[in-house]
């Protein structure tokens, strides 16, 4: 045996095999994906199951997370954020807010786990997903902001609304369509909401 091949068996002690095949020991951010799993699948997210599912004690998990109207907040907007992401990504280099905020309201209308999670839950989901029970919202236009002042900046916007409100307008416009079941019991309407948003969001007319 040379003495690179001695070294190489000499490094692999006992201590180390045992570290290597132990398995890894959960931590919150699998908490948070194996909730997100829960609801995409259109599952309720229950705390006993998921700490079941995890193999912590439910003790851990609360520690881990909050409540499960916290953990709730936290996998809406994990969802919400990535979709977002995934819209930016895909944009051209011309206007782009009217195409990401009503593609974020028609993917939100779309998504299996958010239309499960209405139906079972409404109450719970407004409460999270429009008033200060939890960040969802704020968040929400923080982020409507950043794509709004994208086209601002590149010169395509031309809105009558002051720059101040309008992400504030537009998220509310989305949740009046996104969650038009739970509030006058009318069909969530994509293409309702995509003509206002488009018509708060005109893009500017450049000289020929």
């Amino acid at each position: 045996m040379n003495t690179s091949a001695r070294r190489a068996s000499a490094a692999v002690t006992p201590l180390r095999k045992q570290l290597a095949d132990a398995p890894r020991r959960p931590t919150a951010l699998d908490a948070l994906a194996a909730a997100t799993k829960m609801f995409q699948a259109g599952e309720r997210v229950d705390m006993q199951g998921l700490a079941r599912t995890l193999e912590v004690d439910r003790t851990t998990l609360y520690r881990w997370v909050g409540s499960r109207e916290e953990l709730l907040a936290e996998v809406l907007w994990a969802l919400m954020d990535k979709t977002v992401a995934r819209l930016r990504a895909k944009a051209g280099a011309g206007p782009v807010a009217a195409e990401i905020v009503t593609g974020a309201a028609l993917a939100t209308m779309a998504n299996v786990g958010m239309q499960k999670f209405l139906e079972r839950e409404g109450d719970l989901a407004l409460k999270l997903l429009t008033t200060k029970a939890s960040e969802f919202q704020q968040r929400l236009i923080r982020l409507i902001a950043e794509v709004v002042d994208l086209d601002r900046r590149a010169g395509h916007l031309h809105s009558a609304v002051p720059a101040a409100d309008l992400p504030y307008v537009l998220v509310r416009i989305m949740e009046s369509y996104v969650y038009l079941g739970l509030i006058t019991g009318d069909e969530p309407d994509a293409e309702r909401a995509s003509r206002v948003i488009h018509a708060l969001l005109p893009v500017a007319c450049k000289d020929l």
